[in-house]
């Protein structure tokens, strides 16, 4: 396709305006759809299997809280890591067969945590875990932003409802087995879920560089409109111009992620601390939000369709910065509740959105790069409420996440233009 003809397709897609399927091989993009998506679904369950074992592993291990707090961070150095070099490892191996690899390799890795007998030993083994997970993040955003280009519609927010629901269910069935089976036999039956996903969906990803069209680099980097009006740019100025575009999606993400990962952590403690709530109470803030956001997903593809990209970033930015003051700032917790629902409904389709537009304007490194800003993002955000809240109290720390929020909202507006 040439590339003039693939940017009038691509402000199609952002304006809502949706072409028929695909020509590459209509009768297989389906099977591919499905198969990622369960990629999506076992990616989101396999983490949060993890995350509600974390307690028992610490028992086990005999971590304080602050060695426990350095041990994950190896979780997040080794996804952050391997981030940087997923997208040319897409490029060198075909980001189909790259999922599968990596799925693969997270499957059998999430069971090295519980096998840890100290703080130490459990950094190290959560570095490698976060490796496999970084990898799975960016390999199969790849493949989805070739099944966006192939079908010709925003189906990214799909795939991240799939991921959303993945979580919850790994949420919950953990939840259910956490009080009868030890860490090592629960993720070993969490290993193996995933390596029967791995395996239902090989073979369609592996063989969707001959559906789709070849890698995420083959719809991808997409040139600027500057470029695009002045055909004797130097690849250099293009280059940066691309640049510049996904980073701004970069900070896009970083601020969806930041309010998320700040949530998950200080949420339940702002609902009990600063509100009364019970423990239980106290617990349904963040599977408010949570399910709130699979929720909104579900409908993100529609929203796309019906109201083009920057309309989606800039109002679901502002529901989530008006859903963060009533959450931070309510005087009730049914309230408070509500406003993380809110801001659940106007996050959700933030990062699916910006990780589409990334993979479009950069291909598989486009999609790194968006990945690696996105996830220090929620890094960044719990330490960084915490530091607030020592300052200024829980409330006033909660509610900068509004202003992260409204920050979203502000940069989508500013980076219309960038649309191709």
């Amino acid at each position: 396709m040439r590339s003039l003809d693939f940017v009038r397709l691509v402000n199609k897609i952002q304006h809502g305006n949706s072409p028929g399927p695909g020509s590459e091989d209509p009768g297989r993009l389906p099977a591919v759809r499905v198969a990622l998506s369960a990629v999506f679904a076992i990616h989101g369950f396999i983490y949060a299997s993890w995350a509600v074992r974390v307690p028992a592993i610490k028992e086990q291990t005999g971590a304080s809280t602050a060695a426990l707090g350095l041990a994950l961070l190896g979780l997040s150095a080794g996804a952050v890591a391997t981030m940087v070099i997923a997208g040319a490892l897409c490029r060198r191996l075909g980001s189909g067969r790259f999922t599968v690899i990596s799925a693969a390799l997270l499957s059998v890795t999430v069971l090295l945590p519980p096998l840890a007998r100290s703080a130490t030993t459990l950094g190290l083994m959560l570095l490698v875990f976060g490796a496999a997970y970084g990898c799975l993040n960016v390999a199969m955003n790849s493949v989805a932003v070739e099944v966006v280009a192939a079908l010709h519609r925003p189906l990214m927010p799909g795939f991240h409802a799939a991921w959303s629901f993945g979580g919850l269910a790994g949420a919950g069935v953990g939840g259910l087995l956490a009080p009868h089976l030890s860490p090592r036999a629960h993720l070993l039956l969490v290993a193996i879920a995933g390596l029967l996903v791995t395996a239902f969906s090989a073979r369609t990803l592996l063989a969707s560089g001959q559906v789709l069209g070849g890698s995420a680099d083959a719809v991808a980097p997409r040139p600027s409109r500057p470029a695009i009006q002045d055909r004797q740019a130097p690849a250099w100025r293009r280059a940066l111009e691309c640049g510049h575009a996904v980073g701004l999606f970069g900070l896009i993400a970083l601020c969806a992620a930041y309010d998320e990962g700040a949530i998950g952590d200080w949420g339940a403690l702002h609902l009990r601390q600063d509100l009364g709530a019970s423990a239980g109470l106290a617990a349904v803030g963040y599977a408010a939000f949570a399910l709130a956001e699979a929720t909104g997903r579900l409908s993100g593809i529609s929203l796309l369709e019906r109201l083009g990209r920057t309309r989606v970033l800039v109002l679901g930015g502002l529901a989530a910065c008006a859903g963060m003051l009533v959450a931070s700032l309510a005087p009730d917790v049914w309230l408070a509740l509500a406003g993380f629902a809110v801001t659940g409904l106007g996050l959700a389709n933030l990062f699916p959105t910006v990780m589409t537009e990334a993979g479009l304007l950069g291909g598989s490194s486009g999609v790194a790069l968006a990945s690696m800003m996105g996830y220090s993002g929620f890094l960044l955000g719990p330490p960084a409420i915490g530091f607030l809240a020592s300052q200024f109290g829980l409330r006033a720390g909660m509610t900068t996440l509004s202003l992260l929020a409204l920050a979203a909202a502000t940069i989508a507006y500013l980076s219309k233009d960038a649309k191709q």
